[in-house]
């Protein structure tokens, strides 16, 4: 028998708030056929006025909660993958406990920008693996609005507000590729990287929360040479390859990143989860996210052998292996 995080519950929340690539046009130069031609991205969400990324995790938590027919305190640790905090401290695990009811158990944030959640899905398994901990909720939750530089065309129209959750439990395999549940992972990061995508505040730097700079060609050229090595890599690790894939959840990031990994893996993009067009980059949320609404389409069942990746900034970037 080999103990497996398996899958037991997912849920989504967006804000009400929808941006449309138009709307960009009042203040930028730029127009919405630039923004789709070279992101894919039409719309996005962002969260209201006093709405914190805290709140936006909140209501994925209860959906991802209500599909596995759980309570709050039914859930032993929560992990929430963040870039955009409510506060520099307590964490925003300790908020979604507070606010979902939660009065048990344990909660912490993992901070890997875009790659967060992969490295907040690995610690996940790695707790329940260890026997640490029975259920775990990962959420991957962000407000990236809230540090947009409104004046740079080149990101202020790529990102999005969003969270995702989804919740593992233990659960009994045969040790081999076709069982359930996290099958494998792989992550990275190197810091020589790291001024390809960064913000330029933080307390003990500039005591702001600062704006995202980002250097786009350079980091297009890094995300599908990493994101195809990583995904490779957790395949092999799980014995299995490219061929056996039925789907892949990649980041949400650019349709073309998107599409170059998915060549150079050699899988079809009918076999690739693609939300970047209504949602845009939500960082830590875009996996979780494009999860959820694949399995609300109908599209990921159970059984499925599903290989997630991303990239962000660190560089940090890793791929799961998951079989749903």
């Amino acid at each position: 028998m080999t103990l497996r995080a398996v899958v037991h519950g997912i849920g989504h929340y967006l804000p009400e708030r929808i941006v449309p690539n138009s709307a960009f046009e009042e203040t930028l130069d730029t127009s919405d056929e630039w923004i789709r031609t070279r992101s894919g991205i039409e719309r996005r969400h962002f969260a209201a006025e006093g709405q914190t990324t805290s709140d936006l995790a909140v209501r994925a938590a209860q959906n991802a909660l209500d599909d596995a027919g759980l309570q709050a305190n039914d859930i032993d640790a929560l992990i929430v993958a963040t870039s955009t905090p409510d506060l520099t401290f307590p964490s925003v695990a300790t908020m979604v406990q507070e606010k979902l009811g939660m009065t048990q158990g344990f909660g912490f944030d993992v901070q890997a920008v875009c790659a967060g959640f992969i490295f907040a899905l690995t610690n996940a398994n790695a707790l329940i693996v260890a026997g640490q901990a029975k259920r775990v909720m990962v959420i991957g939750a962000e407000t990236f609005s809230r540090i947009m530089d409104w004046s740079d065309r080149s990101t202020c129209v790529l990102f999005g507000d969003g969270a995702g959750a989804l919740i593992l439990e233990a659960g009994e395999g045969a040790g081999t590729s076709e069982d359930r549940g996290v099958l494998s992972a792989d992550i990275n990061s190197d810091g020589r990287y790291r001024d390809m995508l960064y913000v330029d505040g933080g307390v003990s730097s500039t005591g702001t929360s600062g704006k995202l700079r980002m250097q786009g060609n350079p980091l297009f050229r890094q995300a599908v040479e990493k994101l195809t090595s990583t995904a490779e890599t957790a395949l092999e690790k799980a014995g299995l390859g490219n061929a056996d894939v039925d789907w892949i959840v990649p980041h949400q990031a650019n349709i073309r990143i998107i599409q170059g990994t998915a060549k150079k893996m050699g899988v079809s993009m009918d076999h690739v989860i693609v939300t970047v067009q209504d949602h845009g980059n939500t960082s830590a949320a875009s996996i979780p996210l494009a999860m959820s609404v694949g399995v609300a389409e109908g599209r990921i069942k159970k059984g499925d052998l599903l290989v997630s990746e991303a990239i962000g900034g660190g560089l940090a970037w890793g791929a799961v292996v998951l079989r749903w």
